[in-house]
């Protein structure tokens, strides 16, 4: 039985959605994600909200490291 995460590549999105939203930001990694998604469900596929999750999770992780970064160096 495989985790949850390793499942539809899921791992894959959390750390493309934390990349995203630590060199971007996490509205970034929103609109990503539904653009994969958008395209998965074009081609045939279906709309995976867990996937969706991940990417979106990673990113608001991304901007919050980006966010704290920033904050020590001004400090």
């Amino acid at each position: 039985m495989k985790c949850w995460i390793c499942e539809s590549n899921r791992w894959k999105h959390l750390i493309g959605g934390f990349v995203l939203g630590l060199l971007l930001t996490a509205l970034c990694s929103l609109g990503c994600a539904g653009g994969m998604e958008f395209k998965d469900k074009q081609w045939g596929g279906r709309w995976d909200w867990a996937d969706f999750g991940c990417t979106v999770v990673g990113g608001l992780i991304g901007q919050g490291v980006q966010i704290l970064i920033i904050w020590i160096c001004v400090r």
